[in-house]
C-alpha cells in the first residue's frame, strides 16, 4: 500500500507541473501581470478547467465519497480498491497531458520562469503535506484514509493554476531586486559612455520598423547598435546594453513600449537618449491606458526625459502627435507627407507598387534627393522619414541617407512580401495589428492587380471601447479588396464578420475557423497560382479558440 500511495503522490505532482506549466505560460504571454492573468482565466475557464480535468476530478470525488459510505459501512477492505481507482485515473491523466497543446509561441524557460514554476510547485508541496498532516491528526490512519485525501487533492489539483499567481506574488520582491541590479547597472554604464548618441523610439504602433530602418540608415556613417526584435521594456532594453553595448557603438537605437503611464518614463531615463522620436499615437493598448489622452501623456514622457540640447522628432501627420509638436519647445523636427508644407522632413512625386516604392525625400536646408525602397505601402514611406530626420539630425549628407533608404530590407513579419516560387505571392504582416496598419495592408494588397486576393486573419484587439468599431471598418475595408477571408476565431471576428456583410461580401468565399493551422489547411485546398496572400495579425496563444 505504501508503494500505492507512493506511486499516487508522484502522478499528482506530476499532473501539477503540467498544468502549472501551462498556466505559467499563459502568464508569460500576458507579461507576467496577475491582473491580466486573472482577466485572461475568467475568459477562458474553459481552457483552465479542461474537459479531462472535470472528468478526472469527478472520478476521485465519487471514489472518495464510496470509501467513505463502505468505511462507514464496515467494509474495511475496499481500501485497496478506492487506491487502484485513484492511481489509474492519475495514470490516466498524466497519459492525455502527453497530447501537447498547441502554441505558436513557445514557453521561454527564462531564469525568472524557472523560478516562478519552482515557487508554484513549492506551494504545491506544502498543501500536499499540510493535508495528509491534517487527515493523520483526525483519523490516526493517512494510509488507511488515502482515498480520502487522494479525493481532495484532486480539488486541489484542480484549482493548482492559481498556485502561478501565488508564485507570482511570492517572487515579487526578488524579481523587483534582480530587475533594480540590472536595471541600475545598465543605466550607469550608458551615462558614463560619453561618445554615444543614444536614440528613443515611441509610439502606439511603428516603432520598431523605424527603429529597424533608422539603424539602415545612419549604419552608413555610424556603427549602430538596436535593441533587437521587440525588446521594449527595462529588462529587455537592460539586457542588450549590459550584455551587448561596447564602447565601439557610436549610436545606440532603443525602442521603448508601454502600457500605462509612467512606463515610457522608466525606459527612457534607463537609455538616457539625446533624440526621441515619436511615430504615432492611437488606440493600442487602451484596454490599459483607458483613454488616448493618457496615451498621449505616457508618450510624452520621451520627449519631457530629453536633456536641455535633445532634439524631438514628431510624426506631424498624426493628428495626436500633431498636438503634442505644437506645443514643444526644444529643438524639434517635423517629418511628414500629408503635412508636407509644414514639415521640416517630407516626401514627394510618391509612386508605391507591389515590390517597392519611389519617392521624392525632401530635407528643409539640405535640398532634394530621389529614393528607391523595397518596403512596401506608403506607411513605411512615413517611417523612413523619421530615420531620414535622424539622419539630418547626426549630419549624414543626402547621398549617404539615399543609399541608406536603398540598403533597407524588410522587417520580419511587418509587410514582408514572400515569393516562394509556388505562383502564390506571401504578405507576411503577421506582427501585429491596429487601424492604419490594417489599412495600409490591404492597400498593399489591393496594387496587385488582376490577381485573386486572399486575406487571414484574426482582426484587432486591445482597442478598448473603439475594438468592436474598428473590427467593423476592417471588415467593410476587407470586403472592398479581397476576394476571399479567412477569419481565426468565430467570437473574436464576429464584428469583422458584421462589416463584411455590411458591404455585400460573399458568404460563400468567407471561411472561419478556430486556429491559424486550421486557416493554413484551407488555404492549402484554396490557393492556386496568381493568388496573393495576405497575413494580417496573429494573435498570442491566449486568444486562441480552439
Amino acid at each position: 500500500m505504501n508503494s500505492t500511495i507512493f506511486l499516487f503522490s508522484i502522478c499528482w505532482f506530476a499532473l501539477c507541473f503540467y498544468k502549472l506549466r501551462f498556466s505559467l505560460h499563459m502568464l508569460q504571454i500576458e507579461g507576467y501581470k496577475n491582473e491580466k492573468y486573472i482577466e485572461w482565466t475568467e475568459k477562458n475557464k474553459d481552457k483552465v478547467y479542461t474537459q479531462k480535468d472535470k472528468i478526472y476530478t469527478a472520478i476521485c470525488i465519487i471514489n472518495t465519497v464510496f470509501f467513505l459510505f463502505a468505511v462507514t459501512g464496515g467494509k474495511n477492505n475496499i481500501t485497496q480498491y478506492a487506491m487502484a481507482v485513484s492511481v489509474f485515473t492519475s495514470l490516466l491523466l498524466i497519459f492525455k497531458y502527453k497530447e501537447k497543446y498547441n502554441s505558436k509561441k513557445p514557453l521561454v524557460f527564462t531564469p525568472r520562469a524557472k523560478r516562478l514554476l519552482a515557487i508554484a510547485m513549492g506551494l504545491a508541496i506544502i498543501d500536499f503535506i499540510i493535508l495528509v498532516l491534517i487527515v493523520q491528526f483526525v483519523s490516526k490512519d493517512f494510509v488507511k484514509f488515502f482515498p480520502l485525501w487522494s479525493g481532495f487533492l484532486s480539488i486541489v489539483y484542480f484549482f493548482s493554476s492559481y498556485y502561478i499567481i501565488g508564485a507570482n506574488f511570492v517572487a515579487q520582491p526578488i524579481e523587483k531586486n534582480i530587475h533594480k541590479n540590472f536595471y541600475n547597472s545598465a543605466s550607469k554604464k550608458i551615462k558614463n559612455m560619453t561618445k554615444l548618441t543614444s536614440v528613443g523610439i515611441t509610439g502606439s504602433y511603428g516603432k520598431t520598423s523605424t527603429k529597424f530602418l533608422t539603424a539602415a540608415i545612419l549604419g552608413r556613417k555610424f556603427n549602430v547598435l538596436n535593441t533587437p526584435d521587440s525588446y521594449n521594456t527595462p529588462m529587455g532594453i537592460s539586457k542588450v546594453i549590459n550584455n551587448d553595448l561596447t564602447d565601439d557603438y557610436e549610436i545606440f537605437i532603443a525602442e521603448l513600449g508601454a502600457t500605462k503611464v509612467g512606463d515610457i518614463h522608466e525606459v527612457a531615463m534607463l537609455t538616457n537618449p539625446k533624440i526621441g522620436i515619436l511615430t504615432s499615437i492611437g488606440p493600442c493598448h487602451l484596454e490599459t491606458f483607458k483613454s488616448i489622452d493618457n496615451i498621449m501623456r505616457t508618450k510624452y514622457e520621451l520627449i519631457e526625459c530629453l536633456p536641455d540640447d535633445g532634439i524631438a522628432i514628431f510624426n506631424y501627420d498624426n493628428e495626436y502627435v500633431k498636438k503634442l509638436a505644437d506645443k514643444t519647445y526644444k529643438e524639434k523636427i517635423l517629418y511628414g507627407i500629408k503635412n508636407a508644407d509644414k514639415a521640416d522632413v517630407y516626401a514627394t512625386d510618391i509612386v508605391v507598387g507591389n515590390t517597392g516604392s519611389k519617392f521624392t525625400l525632401c530635407i528643409n536646408d539640405s535640398g532634394t534627393v530621389e529614393c528607391e525602397t523595397k518596403l512596401l505601402g506608403e506607411h513605411n514611406i512615413l517611417n523612413i522619414l523619421a530615420g531620414a530626420a535622424t539622419a539630418k539630425v547626426l549630419g549624414l549628407s543626402l547621398d549617404e541617407i539615399r543609399k541608406g533608404i536603398a540598403d533597407i530590407e524588410s522587417v520580419e513579419h511587418r509587410l514582408q512580401l514572400i515569393d516562394p516560387g509556388t505562383g502564390v505571392i506571401v504578405i507576411d504582416d503577421a506582427f501585429n495589428s491596429n487601424p492604419d496598419g490594417a489599412k495600409a495592408a490591404l492597400n498593399v494588397l489591393a496594387s496587385f492587380k488582376d490577381k485573386r486576393k486572399i486575406i487571414v486573419t484574426p482582426g484587432m484587439v486591445e482597442l478598448g471601447d473603439h475594438e468592436q468599431t474598428e473590427n467593423e471598418k476592417f471588415g467593410e475595408n476587407i470586403a472592398a479588396v479581397c476576394d476571399i477571408a479567412i477569419l481565426v476565431g468565430k467570437k473574436q471576428t464576429a464584428p469583422i464578420q458584421t462589416g463584411l456583410q455590411k458591404n455585400g461580401f460573399d458568404e460563400d468565399n468567407l471561411y472561419v475557423v478556430n486556429s491559424l493551422n486550421e486557416a493554413t489547411k484551407v488555404l492549402k485546398k484554396l490557393t492556386k497560382v496568381n493568388d496573393v496572400v495576405l497575413f494580417e495579425n496573429d494573435l498570442p496563444d491566449t486568444y486562441n479558440e480552439n
